[in-house]
């Protein structure tokens, strides 16, 4: 059973304080971060460290003790009317693996990776289980605005004489448990502590008609009694929210787009703060004890302590940003893969599949998210992707086409050939052909909840400013804005952080009749029911600083507007210089929302440009891409699609074995595997035959170069 305890703060006397340095904080701590020293805690941390223990059995750190069986079952764990804290994490840890990996058997849940599955040097578990302590704390600047959650999971298995941490910052607009199935796993199994952060993300909602908003453990609470505990309260007057909610019922803010603090900037600190953390916590368990004092001394302190930055997606950003931000030598290795990272301009890089150079590279993730949010619903019509389960009704993207060619934005006279000349755009802008036929899933469950979120955050919007004339809410069956649902109570758990998620959709206000969901809005400026096409086209003129139909530049509240999106994903961009530590990006070819010529590619690229002498791998995994659990649920990934989550298995593996043996880091290369294949939904059980290892030295036409500033990717 979880037991409990509380870790206060502010632990020693000032003058012992000064002796040793202060007491650290955000990512600064100076000498408190030396050996021998006062363990104080760092002064980013607000409020109380809530700690608990878990057994093993009836409960634990990694399945929240349901162990592999209950995370591969689709049935939710279940929840009282009023969920209890524990009841929250044992529906987040759930949902969160499964969210992010592809669970099922014939996937490799079970064979290839998950809970029960021994990684290199360690013992299979039988339930996959594991037992340990964890920690939860804000880290805040004082206001409650940031309340950044971050946690920190020390395993029993941990070892104080080979101290190790693994980050596992959350990828998406997840919360705290966001990367436990990816990185998480992986360091648990090794026995090292993982120090987690929800990077100012979440499940933090306020409900504006209720006035309720989310606590750090999950459960809801009014807004005015949760005061600065509030995982998240959108900074408007109860006044402006009444006012508000008479002209807009039942919104709800959220905080990754609302919280107007442009989290994305603070990504890397965030993650370094979580190290920060867990090496506090790791010294309150076991630094010596100072005499005549209950303060604990630091003997696991950077120098000692293997520390590798990993996760996936944001978290993977996060993880690279941190390495680049790293001035205190926490960060001795990257391991990451799909990188949502955005690379500042690399004048004169260049990146050829093959012997093809591509055309756009390097864009921020604004930028080709929204040409997305614009094109990719009618350029979905262009591929033979039936097996991909009709996720958008044929007449909505046939009038998205119409739409476009209604503004001069696609060519041609039918439906087949406006969307024939969408897709060669969206080719164009530099997704792969290997793409082609996820444009359809993705645009249904991934680009427009990205383009909104994201120019809301950049841009530190309010909710009440309605950007784009979009908003949040549940709707009915007609896409008409209804009451929050009775599934508030349970966003914790279910809600993935950035809308559409648990019943809470996208509303395009300015539907033509009346506020509605946005895939089944009719646009103003067409008369059709087009998906919001004005919206999208909105949100794509705010990215890229000019009207996205003339191509004039933008004036007054536009321009307003958009300066403010440009100065927020300046904020946010990326050196690319990790300094000599060595580094392994992944990525999958087929990743069709973080596409590899914008992040993945140019990332490498920018990195080698910056640094001749950078220790940095990139393995582009074929057939792999961004959402590895849609290969377990959506119809025709199975046949398609391999997971990309075993190869940073692989990849962790390599790197603890290049810093504790001085094994050679693989070359870059390109890993080719082979597809299930199959009927689609129903695809055989993959083999380690679709999946060959990253191989130590690549053959020449597998291997990835960089020479004279070019990035040479194996075709």
């Amino acid at each position: 059973m979880a037991t409990r305890r509380t870790i206060g703060l502010t632990a020693v006397m000032t003058g012992v304080l000064a002796a040793c340095g202060g007491g650290g904080g955000g990512g600064g701590g100076g000498g408190s971060l030396a050996l021998g020293v006062a363990n104080v805690s760092p002064s980013f941390l607000k409020g109380n460290i809530s700690s608990k223990t878990y057994d093993g059995n009836s409960d634990d750190l990694l399945t929240a003790g349901l162990g592999a069986s209950g995370i591969a079952s689709a049935t939710l764990p279940t929840v009282s009317a009023t969920p209890t804290a524990a009841e929250l994490r044992r529906l987040a840890i759930h949902q969160n693996y499964r969210a992010l990996v592809d669970t099922t058997a014939n996937g490799g849940f079970g064979t290839l990776y998950g809970p029960t599955v021994a990684i290199a040097g360690t013992t299979a578990s039988t339930t996959g289980k594991i037992a340990g302590k964890e920690y939860i704390a804000y880290a805040d600047d004082g206001n409650g605005a940031q309340n950044v959650t971050l946690m920190v999971q020390v395993p029993d298995t941990f070892n104080p004489s080979k101290p190790c941490i693994v980050t596992a910052t959350s990828s998406g607009s997840r919360g705290i448990y966001g990367a436990i199935g990816t990185s998480g796993e992986w360091g648990l199994k090794r026995g090292c502590a993982v120090a987690y952060s929800d990077k100012g993300s979440g499940n933090g909602f306020h409900d504006l008609q209720t006035n309720k908003v989310t606590l750090i453990d999950g459960t809801t609470a009014d807004a005015a009694a949760a005061g600065p505990l509030a995982l998240f309260k959108a900074n408007i007057s109860d006044t402006a929210r009444t006012a508000y909610n008479a002209l807009f019922p039942n919104r709800v803010a959220y905080k990754h787009a609302h919280s107007q603090q442009n989290p994305d900037k603070d990504w890397g600190k965030n993650t370094l703060q979580a190290v920060e953390f867990a090496l506090y916590v790791l010294n309150d368990l076991h630094g010596s004890t100072m005499v005549n004092s209950p303060t604990k001394l630091r003997s696991i302190v950077p120098s000692n302590t293997l520390v590798i930055a990993s996760s996936v997606s944001n978290g993977a950003g996060a993880a690279l940003l941190s390495a680049e931000q790293d001035t205190e030598g926490l960060i001795d290795a990257v391991v990451v893969a799909e990188p949502q990272v955005q690379p500042k301009a690399t004048p004169g890089l260049s990146i050829r599949r093959g012997t093809t150079t591509v055309s756009t590279i390097g864009k921020p993730m604004i930028d080709y998210v929204t040409f997305a949010n614009v094109y990719q619903a009618c350029a979905a019509l262009a591929v033979s992707n039936s097996a991909f389960a009709a996720s958008l009704p044929t007449a909505s993207m046939e009038a998205r086409c119409a739409g476009l060619a209604s503004k001069n934005l696609v060519a041609g006279a039918t439906a087949a050939e406006r969307a024939a000349d969408a897709l060669s755009k969206m080719r164009a802008y530099g997704w792969e052909p290997e793409t082609d036929i996820l444009h359809l899933t993705h645009y249904r469950f991934a680009v427009p909840a990205v383009a909104t979120t994201y120019a809301y955050a950049y841009g530190r919007f309010s909710v009440t400013d309605n950007l784009c004339g979009l908003s949040f809410a549940n709707t009915d069956a007609a896409g008409n804005v209804i009451a929050q649902s009775a599934a508030q109570a349970t966003l914790f758990g279910t809600g993935n952080g950035i809308p559409p998620t648990a019943g809470i959709n996208i509303v395009y206000n300015d539907s033509v009749g009346g506020a509605k969901l946005d895939r089944l809005s009719v646009s103003p400026s067409t008369g059709l029911a087009d998906m919001a096409l004005d919206s999208a086209l909105c949100l794509r003129s705010l990215a890229i600083g000019a009207d996205a139909v003339t191509g004039a530049a933008l004036t007054g509240d536009m321009l307003a507007k958009s300066l403010r999106v440009q100065q927020g994903v300046a904020e946010a961009q990326a050196t690319g210089n990790v300094g000599s530590r060595p580094t392994i990006i992944l990525a999958g070819r087929s990743d069709t929302l973080m596409q590899v010529n914008q992040a993945a590619r140019a990332y490498f690229g920018k990195l080698n440009v910056n640094n001749a002498a950078a220790n940095a791998r990139y393995i582009e995994v074929a057939n792999a891409n961004h959402f590895d659990a849609f290969i377990g649920s959506l119809p025709g990934y199975d046949t398609a699609l391999v997971p990309l989550h075993y190869y940073l298995n692989q990849a962790l593996d390599m790197m603890w074995a290049h810093l504790n043996n001085g094994t050679a880091l693989p070359g870059s290369q390109v890993v080719r595997t082979t597809p299930r294949g199959g009927v689609a939904g129903a695809a055989p059980a993959i083999t380690t035959a679709n999946v060959p290892s990253i191989a130590a030295t690549p053959t020449s036409g597998n291997a990835i170069t960089f020479a004279n500033n070019i990035l040479t990717v194996a075709d």
